[in-house]
């Protein structure tokens, strides 16, 4: 792990673990108030929060999770990196913690895991806050994605050669100015190894491509339960530069809660919260507000 105060002091959070099987499962905590959870994605880590731990902590309790094999979690090589697991993982976080009234707050595969967290404890959360993600099979796959499910190659190019968590630096951002050397630093700190990236390759290959791979009908169940939160208070939020989770999958999710607030970020691309997190902080504290939450 690179211990460089420069990544450091853009994260100057508190660490705390929960045991999972004897594997340390890395959280943050920050704040006081009714809970925002925010879950990540692939490749990052909870440092793609920090912006809005900082803007949000002082009326809320903010909890930023990592998933085992990523950020400061353990990452052991031989585990079952799949969306079920890591669905399992929150699940024994919350209950762990007793968090009751949670804002949902996901990003990326953090959307599956913790709309699917929230289908399995629906009594627990209040509000859900999304952005640029899917819980659905993938109605498309880009081809940037797909090179890297080639047997044996992607996996060499992700582990081997870090590609996956590099090219995220250029091509998730619309401002690359904002992609300081620091910046770059923190996001890449914990992935310093072919060990240390187990993980971002194992959320690559639980992509489903086709409806064979046991993820698809797991994603499947997930849609198929989300018209049962559509009663609660929905904020979309959605960098419209996204190669990725683009429009297709921001339209989906208006279909499934089709009283959304949704803010359409036009100059901002996958990672939104880098690109306008000024614009974020507002737009989430005056939804928080609205609907009861502030």
């Amino acid at each position: 792990m690179n211990n460089s105060p420069s990544w450091r002091s853009e994260y100057p959070f508190q660490s705390h673990y929960l045991e999972l099987d004897s594997l340390r499962y890395h959280y943050l905590d920050e704040g006081e108030g009714r809970p925002l959870l925010f879950v990540h994605g692939n490749p990052t880590w909870s440092f793609y929060w920090r912006k809005l731990i900082q803007g949000l902590s002082s009326e809320h309790r903010t909890i930023a999770v990592d998933h085992l094999g990523c950020g400061l979690s353990d990452k052991p090589g031989n585990y079952p990196y799949t969306l079920e697991r890591h669905r399992d993982n929150l699940v024994e976080l919350i209950e762990s913690l007793n968090l009751d009234e949670i804002t949902l707050v996901a990003h990326d595969w953090g959307g599956a895991i913790g709309l699917g967290t929230a289908l399995k404890l629906p009594q627990r959360f209040s509000r859900i806050i999304l952005f640029n993600t899917g819980a659905f099979p993938p109605p498309f796959v880009p081809w940037r994605i797909r090179l890297l499910r080639f047997p044996w190659l992607g996996s060499c190019a992700i582990r081997y050669f870090n590609v996956f968590a590099r090219a995220a630096l250029s091509m998730a951002v619309e401002h690359s100015e904002r992609m300081t050397e620091t910046v770059c630093q923190g996001f890449l700190a914990p992935y310093r190894t072919v060990r240390d990236r187990v993980a971002i390759n194992g959320f690559v290959r639980d992509i489903p491509l086709t409806s064979r791979h046991p993820t698809w009908q797991v994603l499947a169940d997930i849609e198929a339960g989300l018209p049962s939160l559509a009663t609660l208070p929905v904020q979309l939020i959605w960098g419209m530069q996204d190669w990725c989770f683009d429009i297709r999958c921001l339209q989906r999710f208006q279909e499934l809660f089709p009283a959304a607030q949704v803010h359409q970020l036009e100059e901002a691309g996958h990672y939104v919260v880098e690109d306008a997190h000024e614009q974020i902080i507002p737009l989430m504290q005056s939804f928080l507000q609205s609907s009861g939450l502030e």
